[in-house]
């Protein structure tokens, strides 16, 4: 099954199995569309607005093969519980935002580690199967030093540990503190080209969209690389009635990929 995207003039087909949804999730003010944008445009906005919800796509060429990672900036406030399930539910990669310096966002962290837990679990049962399910635990403003502190490392260390699908980092949207290195560690978790890491792949706005068609002509305003990552400037959220589309699809598609490895085993 392949999607088939738009943006400008150029139109491509993403695999549905290179399609990826990341969600951003924590209490308000600790940074978690800072921590978006950093890694959409590498900027930081000082200016602090509160999200309802932002959604984001990311489209890229990684040595010829197309991948689509969606971007669900969630509200901290969450005034619709159903709709955070939901966003819970469609979310294959997760990064979980607090504060270093406030203490209830840190609590905030807990209680959505184990409602994802909770929520997936029941995707899980559907599928029979025991699911990864790929989680950085993120502290955020480690610039502001040691005496503004409110969660020991140690503490929030605690949340990962036994688990190889989940780490923790602290960074600074801000200064661009171990951003890089969070990406790289989550994407690598789940299993995805370590490409989609803002560091490593060449940015191309929507006028050079062409780079990503396998024609040689579309390479001569780029220099030649192996991969390259591209921002949808009109990208929407699906709708509801899409999200419940996907999630039933990708249940039938990790049994359909269940009873492959089956049939290979036996």
């Amino acid at each position: 099954m392949m999607k088939t995207l738009s943006s400008g003039n150029c139109t491509f087909s993403v695999p549905a199995k290179n399609s990826y949804r990341m969600v951003v999730l924590g209490a308000s003010r600790v940074g978690k569309s800072s921590i978006v944008s950093r890694f959409l445009n590498g900027r930081f906005e000082d200016q602090y607005t509160p999200t309802i919800e932002d959604f984001h796509r990311k489209v890229y060429n990684i040595r010829g093969d197309m991948y689509q990672l969606d971007i669900l900036d969630t509200s901290g406030n969450h005034p619709f519980p159903a709709m955070r399930r939901l966003s819970i539910l469609t979310g294959d990669v997760f990064i979980l935002v607090f504060s270093l310096d406030n203490r209830e966002s840190f609590d905030e962290v807990k209680r959505l580690q184990k409602q994802i837990l909770e929520v997936k679990s029941c995707l899980k049962n559907k599928t029979k199967e025991v699911a990864e399910l790929p989680m950085v635990i993120c502290g955020n403003k480690n610039d502001h030093g040691e005496l503004c502190r409110q969660v020991p490392a140690t503490e929030a260390e605690l949340l990962v540990s036994g688990d190889e699908n989940c780490a923790y980092f602290e960074v600074s949207a801000k200064k661009n503190t171990n951003v890089d290195e969070m990406f790289y560690m989550l994407f690598s978790m789940a299993k995805l080209p370590h490409e989609m890491s803002p560091a490593l792949h060449r940015k191309i706005s929507v006028q050079y969209g062409d780079a990503f068609h396998p024609r040689p002509f579309c390479m001569r305003r780029v220099k030649e690389t192996d991969a390259y990552g591209m921002v949808s400037p009109f990208a929407r959220r699906p709708s509801v009635n899409s999200d419940l589309k996907y999630i039933k699809a990708k249940v039938l598609r990790e049994g359909q990929a269940r009873e492959r490895d089956k049939c290979t085993i036996q």
